[in-house]
């Protein structure tokens, strides 16, 4: 089993907050003989804007040496889960969950913008203090 990032309790919390249900914890998927574990399923249960709506969310706190190094690693991770949901759970939609301090930061480069509108990376932005979701980006 993979290590849980330090801040997956936190956004657990967050998404409980806004009336998500956690569906998988991980989120298990089997695809052209590779296993996948992404940190979270959920599905929107409550909400009338995403009835029925199910996501999968990779957590990532960012707290290595080097911002960069850290998105580059969470992008790879990022791009071949969103490639095996396509395949096996078309229906659900992946996030990449940013803490708030690293997208006010690092998030906000000319680069890392440029990055994430070309290959369409869907992010949740959380406090990992609050345990709060501040903002869903598409």
């Amino acid at each position: 089993m993979a290590a849980k990032d330090l801040f997956h309790t936190a956004v657990k919390i967050a998404l409980q907050k806004e009336n998500w249900v956690i569906t998988d914890d991980p989120l298990r998927l089997e695809v052209g003989g590779t296993k996948f574990e992404i940190d979270l399923g959920a599905e929107s249960l409550l909400a009338a804007e995403r009835q029925g709506q199910k996501i999968g969310v990779e957590i990532k706190s960012f707290l290595g040496e080097s911002p960069l190094t850290d998105y580059h690693a969470a992008l790879g991770q990022f791009l071949n889960y969103r490639l095996a949901l396509e395949i096996s759970q078309p229906d659900r939609t992946l996030y990449l969950a940013i803490p708030v301090r690293t997208y006010e930061s690092f998030f906000q480069r000319e680069f890392a913008q440029l990055s994430v509108e070309r290959y369409q990376i869907k992010r949740l932005i959380y406090d990992p203090i609050n345990e709060v979701i501040t903002q869903w980006i598409e």
